[in-house]
């Protein structure tokens, strides 16, 4: 599997790739991460990711400054680094989670030696751009060779997949590939505590990366305009390059005590701060999947998010939470609003479909799924999609 990024990162590529192998660990496969080294010590370690031990090849790298913690592989040197690692393993199959740099020299290499190659994109090259120095008037041109190099990597694989059928639409879209499979990036349900008692305060959870594409500081203008009575807080749990930024926000607008940036935590700690929230909010107009919110509704809280990318395959607009314009502060305030304020008995009703959507997002389907395609095997649509209640109703 090859990884552009992996823990110690914190971000949704990584969590997906580790929760897939250690998945696929625990169901007896062997299973060799490749991705770059979290510091100078570089070399192939056994590491227990998930509860799960795997082989890491871990590739000397450097920091990307203009990013608070991103690492790279070298790419000068990784096609000779994917040639000595594919003829040590010999994998049946390798899955490649990234095109930039690892992805692309374990794929190029895996397609000159007959392997099977299997695809997943996490990546939108304008989500890219953010963390370069690439003056703006250049970056449409820089845009579109991105996604021809996301073509050229891309079809070297018998299988491509992506997170939901939204974004496989937009992949297709962008690079003229087709048959892009939706597959969820899965989660285990059973890790996660739903709360049915009664609200004694309102709390608001984001988590994710502290970046711009988040759209956080619209989360924090909306706070700021909840009613009084509500006396709702905040917390953000992340850490990010907008960090700093959006704690000078939260003091301008008087909302300083109200706002909590909680920075990374552990598995634990980030478990109970779903159980102990109110509401998920998710700004984001980014999102291929967004397995925090998957979280969030595996916890059982009704969630408010932008009607953007793929955040609507998992909110259904007045079922399980709401969704609002993106970039529209006042909207999401006042859809915030509507869940703090739902009497007990709709709050409920919010929880238990938020409880009932994620069951299609199982991870064991996504494992057999990944399974099958390493195989050769041809699977149907495997998207957890699902249209509203209203819609399926009226099919």
């Amino acid at each position: 599997m090859a990884a552009d990024t992996f823990p110690p990162n914190v971000n949704g590529a990584a969590r997906f790739v580790e929760r897939l192998a250690a998945g696929l660990v625990r169901r007896g496969h062997t299973v060799h991460i490749v991705a770059p080294a979290a510091s100078r010590k570089h070399g192939v370690f056994q590491e227990t990711h998930d509860g799960a031990t795997m082989t890491v090849h871990r590739l000397f790298s450097l920091r990307w400054l203009p990013h608070d913690w991103l690492r790279f592989a070298l790419p000068v040197v990784i096609q000779r680094n994917a040639a000595r690692i594919l003829d040590e393993v010999k994998p049946d199959v390798v899955h490649s989670n990234s095109h930039l740099i690892i992805g692309r020299g374990l794929s190029m290499q895996a397609a000159k030696r007959g392997i099977r190659i299997v695809a997943t994109n996490h990546l939108m090259p304008e989500n890219m751009i953010e963390f370069t120095v690439i003056p703006k008037w250049s970056r449409g041109a820089l845009i579109r060779w991105a996604w021809g190099q996301t073509r050229s990597i891309l079809g070297l694989a018998e299988s491509i997949t992506t997170p939901t059928r939204n974004a496989a639409d937009f992949l297709e879209k962008n690079t003229g590939l087709r048959n892009v499979l939706p597959i969820s990036c899965g989660l285990d349900a059973e890790l996660y505590t739903p709360s049915f008692a009664p609200r004694t305060e309102n709390r608001i959870l984001f988590v994710g990366r502290v970046t711009g594409e988040k759209h956080i500081d619209v989360l924090i203008r909306a706070l700021g305009r909840l009613p009084q009575h509500l006396d709702a807080k905040l917390t953000i749990v992340g850490g990010g390059d907008q960090k700093r930024n959006l704690e000078v926000l939260a003091e301008q607008l008087g909302l300083a005590d109200r706002v909590t940036f909680a920075g990374y935590v552990t598995e634990e700690e980030l478990r109970a701060s779903y159980t102990r929230a109110s509401v998920f909010a998710m700004p984001s107009i980014a999102e291929l999947q967004s397995i925090a919110t998957m979280e969030a509704m595996a916890s059982g809280l009704p969630v408010v998010a932008a009607d953007a990318m793929a955040l609507p395959h998992l909110v259904h607009d007045g079922e399980n939470g709401f969704l609002f314009t993106p970039g529209d502060v006042d909207e999401m305030a006042a859809r915030l609003t509507d869940v703090l304020e739902a009497a007990p008995e709709r709050l409920d009703a919010f929880k238990n479909e938020s409880l009932r959507l994620i069951q299609a997002h199982d991870i064991n389907r996504t494992l057999s799924t990944f399974e099958s395609l390493y195989r050769g095997e041809p699977v149907t649509n495997a998207a957890a999609d699902h249209q509203p209640e209203q819609a399926r109703d009226e099919a």
